[in-house]
Order: structure tokens, then C-alpha cells, then sequence
């Protein structure tokens, strides 16, 4: 489904990410953990395109310069100069960090904007998913998004991108700043969307602990690098990764 390869991300002469190779099997989980300024977010924004517009807009205003080599395949084919609205045409869709939804919109207003790529039939289909995956969201339709907490915020924002019909999902962090509850509860949620739907899922998670469980597969990143693989089982009985995230 999705194979990065030699990916390498400078921000002016510092190395956000570092000659990265990793993959996201059709159907599957795979999950990318580290701690803050390891570089998950600088390759979400890269496999999703992102980057190139933060490129552009640095070079408008003169700011610093960014460079990306390397390459990004999705389904076959070759997507690393593609705009970030080509590749979600093509169903590479982003929920990012910090949720970022649109706060002066009502929570059903918030998803028919992530429906602008889905058919009617679609989105009143994916629209009924959300409601029964998140059955807060269906009493709280009506409210505006800044009025929500964080956690009814970020079941929107996933709603949202399920909205946009997703071949790929990408999750960035989307347990940040969440009570140890809204944690598993949301953990669960991701899971069961995978099992359900047969959408790939590729997240991000400082806070591994309720994610590591529900992968397929994991990269452990290190100031940018990829500095250990394997599958959930692997991951967790690493004595590395216990200490890092299990304090064992």
C-alpha cells in the first residue's frame, strides 16, 4: 500500500528526518512512536503532501529553506511531488495533530466538510459509521466544534477524515493532551475502524502504551531515524521499549 524509501527531510541544515524506510500493509495498523521533535510529524506531513505547501510558503516569505529527497510510493505508483489534494484524491487522507477543527462550525457541519470528496450515497453511509463508531457525536451534531472537549474534538477530527473516504489514514497523534480513559476508549475506536472497514491506518503516538496492543506493525523513531521495527508482539517484549514507554 504505501513504501517509503531513503526518505530524508531538512529544515535548513537540520535533519528532520533521516534516511527513513518503512511500510504500511494494505489493511493493516502500523504504528510510528517517539518522542517530541522525532520527526512523526514531519513524516505524516511528508507521506501526506503537506510538507510541499509549507515548502512554498517558506519560500514566499523567505523563510527557511526545506528539502525533501528521497521517495514515496502508494499503490505502486510514485507520489512524492504530488500536491497533498492529488494524493487525497487518491485517498492518502490526514487527521492531524491537535485535531484542528473547525471551531465556529456545528460537529455535523465539521463532517459534511470532510465529505467534499465522497458521492451522497458515501457520505450518508460514512456519516452513519461515524455515529455509530462515536455515539456522542450524534447528541452533540448540533454544537460547534470549539464548544466540544478534547476528546469529542478528536472523535470528530477522525470522523471528519472518514468523511473523506481514506484508503489510507493517517493519525497523527491522536491521543495528545487526552485523559487515560479517552485514551483506550479512542484506541479501541481505531482498532475496530481498521477490523471494520479494511481502511490502512498509519498513526503516530508519543503515549505507545494503548496503541502498541492494536498494531500490526511499529517503527520506534529517534531523532528522526528509524531505530527499531517489529510487530506489536516484538515491540512490546523489547526491553528497549519497555523501559522507554512501560517505565519497566
Amino acid at each position: 500500500m504505501l513504501d517509503v524509501k531513503n526518505l530524508m527531510v531538512f529544515y535548513e541544515n537540520a535533519l528532520a528526518i533521516n534516511n527513513i524506510n518503512m511500510s504500511a500493509q494494505k489493511g493493516k495498523i502500523t504504528g510510528v512512536f517517539g518522542a517530541n521533535s522525532a520527526g512523526k510529524s514531519t513524516l505524516m506531513y511528508t507521506i501526506s503532501g503537506i510538507i510541499l505547501d509549507v515548502k512554498k510558503k517558506e519560500e514566499m516569505k523567505g523563510g527557511e529553506r526545506i528539502t525533501v529527497l528521497g521517495s514515496i510510493l502508494f499503490e505502486g505508483v510514485e507520489i512524492t511531488h504530488l500536491k497533498p489534494s492529488e494524493r487525497a484524491k487518491r485517498g492518502i487522507i490526514l487527521c492531524p495533530e491537535r485535531r484542528r477543527i473547525f471551531p465556529e462550525s456545528t460537529a455535523l457541519e465539521n463532517l459534511r466538510i470532510g465529505g467534499y470528496l465522497a458521492t451522497k450515497e458515501q457520505a450518508r453511509k460514512t456519516m452513519d459509521y461515524v455515529f455509530t463508531i462515536f455515539p456522542p457525536l450524534q447528541k452533540l451534531k448540533g454544537r460547534e466544534g470549539g464548544f466540544l472537549s478534547g476528546g469529542e474534538q478528536q472523535m470528530l477530527a477522525i470522523g471528519r477524515a472518514l468523511m473523506a473516504q481514506p484508503k489510507l489514514l493517517l493519525l497523527d497523534e491522536p491521543l495528545l493532551g487526552l485523559s487515560p480513559l479517552m485514551e483506550v476508549m479512542l484506541a479501541r475506536a481505531i482498532r475496530d475502524i481498521n477490523q471494520q472497514t479494511g481502511i490502512t491506518i498509519l498513526i503516530t503516538e508519543q503515549y505507545a502504551r494503548p496503541v502498541l496492543p492494536i498494531i500490526h506493525y511499529g517503527y520506534i523513531l529517534e531523532n528522526g531515524g528509524a531505530v527499531l521495527q517489529g510487530t506489536s508482539q516484538e515491540l512490546m517484549e523489547n526491553p528497549d521499549v519497555k523501559s522507554a514507554y512501560f517505565g519497566l
